[in-house]
């Protein structure tokens, strides 16, 4: 009796441990996910890994960060986060008082706010102003400049939870977050496009859930490679050096074009946090039937002597697209695939009417650094008489700024080319009354800003904080510069459109990311030009492979009635970057659909470059 009763209990145990490790791994994955959109996706950086750290509900400090990810780091997998996770426990209530309590000397449960601005500006993992602010005006835990700290330990640990709690029941709910196991999506990859006549998705149980519901083991974070495939195909495309910069010779104006009529516009590629990459959109007006061309290429700014425009190298491409009855149902007509230099380019007949521009960048190039930064540069200054001054380095990059922003080009900001840079540093439109009161403020030439205008502006910004940069370097940030003020997530370019036999008109409409009709126009493009390969052994699954210019775009087309999982492995390649910065990972095609596999582009365009990939069904 005794022995069955100890073996209920181990077998209980056992249970419990196994249903434990069920719910570690589930609650992993839903703060993976929360920032992350795959478990092969890597940890890049300490902010990503600080952040889905914190979505595990963990509060990691900088020591924490630094003993994980050190000067050999370059990245870690998900493996790597569920090992830290076991390491580093979330605070106790009880560990929180404590600490709280070597503050509070008197024991009186309140911490003055004078002494904790004083504690958490100047100690350990320093907080701005601001972060502390937003402590003390919460309401629910302070009261007469007193922080009471038993509220807000309470108040911390049940929105940790709750923060917890939601990340698990966003996985609960959608089964495609539940059962993705490949990296399927990346920083800049195009959607998944939907063929006609497309059915939904089977669901197909996987063993990777029924070893995760049993506690035996969990889905490993990179699809195995080489036993595990079904069908296979490789493509191999060798490039001289530097010949993608002349393999399709662009000659922009030709004697026959000096007499069109032209028209231009600028505009910029902005990275964001998640990597998503947005930029202008522009609609372009044709009145008659003419020859067109159209270009696009980075913005070249004069640069002070010894600095250098990172984006210069950044690829550029333009799609165009017929406007019909409704703006879903645009049709592709083409795109600028011949090349002279950094210039792209598109040269044809276009019927008169309305069509859209939408740019486009692949993405391996414009990408997260990491660079180091040894030191933040400075904004602003005090002169002799103690008066606010901007610096000469951020009146450099204002200018830039301004350059950018200014998408005709006349020197001078619109009410509307200002509201672009607004939605980008603020989320928040400039109405009229606002802007007549910028008006009486700041110089303005037919109701434009100008640059000196544009500059007092920013000096009026740092005067309302009293010289807190704080403001200003949310601007900055938003708009691609680093803390040593240079522009290393952003890439302005400028369009250009002549028409032989019109004048044909251009307008930015909306600065956003190029969604479902930039990557329906992608894959289009590429099936329409690229060489197509058959999946050996399967049919259903089509390869295409199109090299335009100094790049490589493959797209993955899945014309059977189930989805499938196909392995990526790039490992053969020599000189090459792509926009995933994985060398091998994996993509999960939905039934009936295309979506892009990779964008590939030589890593040093002066040496030859090998694109060598395998393509596996899983």
């Amino acid at each position: 009796g005794n022995q069955k009763a100890t073996h209920s209990e181990n077998s209980q145990g056992k249970k419990c441990q196994h249903a434990e490790e069920a719910i570690f791994y589930m609650s992993c994955r839903a703060a993976y996910l929360t920032v992350l959109k795959s478990s092969l996706e890597n940890i890049k950086s300490k902010e990503q890994l600080s952040l889905v750290l914190q979505q595990a509900g963990r509060n990691p400090s900088q020591k924490t960060i630094n003993k994980y990810w050190t000067s050999q780091t370059t990245s870690l997998n998900f493996d790597d986060f569920c090992a830290i996770l076991k390491k580093e426990k979330p605070a106790t209530k009880n560990e929180l008082l404590e600490a709280f309590g070597k503050i509070d000397t008197d024991k009186a449960g309140y911490i003055l706010h004078d002494e904790l601005y004083k504690i958490l500006t100047t100690r350990g993992d320093k907080m701005t102003w601001e972060e502390v602010s937003t402590i003390t005006k919460q309401a629910d835990f302070n009261c007469r400049g007193k922080l009471d700290y038993n509220k807000f330990c309470e108040l911390y640990l049940s929105t940790r939870e709750q923060c917890c709690q939601a990340a698990r029941d966003r996985l609960e709910v959608d089964p495609r977050l539940r059962q993705q196991q490949f990296g399927n999506q990346t920083e800049n990859s195009s959607e998944g496009i939907t063929l006609p006549g497309s059915k939904p998705s089977p669901r197909i149980p996987r063993k990777a859930d029924h070893k995760l519901a049993k506690g035996d083991s969990r889905t490993p974070s990179r699809p195995s490679s080489a036993q595990s495939s079904k069908a296979s195909t490789s493509t191999t495309v060798t490039v001289g050096a530097s010949s993608s910069s002349r393999s399709t010779k662009l000659i922009i104006e030709p004697d026959t074009m000096k007499e069109w009529q032209c028209a231009q516009s600028k505009g910029c590629f902005y990275l964001e946090e998640d990597g998503e990459i947005i930029s202008h959109k522009y609609r372009l007006h044709i009145p008659q039937r003419s020859a067109v061309c159209i270009t696009i290429k980075p913005l070249n700014i004069p640069q002070a002597e010894g600095k250098s425009c990172h984006w210069l190298s950044v690829d550029t491409a333009l799609f165009i697209l017929k406007e019909n009855e409704t703006q879903e149902n645009l049709q592709l007509v083409s795109f600028t695939e011949l090349q002279n230099k950094e210039v792209f380019g598109w040269r044809g007949e276009l019927g008169s009417g309305v069509y859209w521009l939408l740019p486009f960048t692949t993405g391996c190039r414009l990408r997260k650094l990491k660079t180091q930064i040894t030191g933040e540069a400075k904004l602003v200054w005090r002169d002799e008489d103690g008066e606010l001054a901007l610096t000469k380095e951020f009146q450099a990059a204002l200018l830039e700024v301004f350059e950018t922003i200014d998408l005709d080009g006349n020197g001078l900001l619109s009410l509307e080319e200002y509201n672009f840079f607004e939605l980008r540093t603020s989320g928040e439109k400039c109405d009229q009354e606002a802007w007549a009161v910028c008006k009486e403020n700041f110089e303005m030439k037919k109701n434009e800003l100008t640059r000196e205008g544009f500059m007092d502006l920013n000096l009026m910004e740092a005067n309302d904080r009293d010289g807190d940069p704080w403001d200003l370097w949310v601007t900055l940030l938003s708009l691609g510069y680093n803390k040593a003020l240079e522009m290393t997530e952003a890439c302005p370019f400028v369009i250009d459109i002549c028409a032989e036999r019109c004048k044909p008109r251009i307008k930015a409409i909306a600065l956003e990311a190029g969604g479902s009709q930039l990557s329906r126009a992608v894959c289009r493009s590429v099936v329409n030009k690229g060489e197509a390969k058959v999946l050996d052994g399967s049919e259903n699954i089509i390869i295409y492979t199109y090299k335009s210019g100094s790049r490589i775009t493959c797209v993955i087309e899945n014309k059977s009635e189930n989805k499938v999982i196909i392995h990526v492995n790039n490992e053969q390649s020599k000189n090459c970057l792509n926009n995933r910065g994985l060398t091998v990972f994996a993509v999960e095609v939905a039934p009936k659909s295309m979506m892009v596999s990779q964008h590939v582009m030589p890593l040093n365009q002066q040496e030859e470059w090998i694109y060598s990939c395998v393509h596996s069904l899983v």
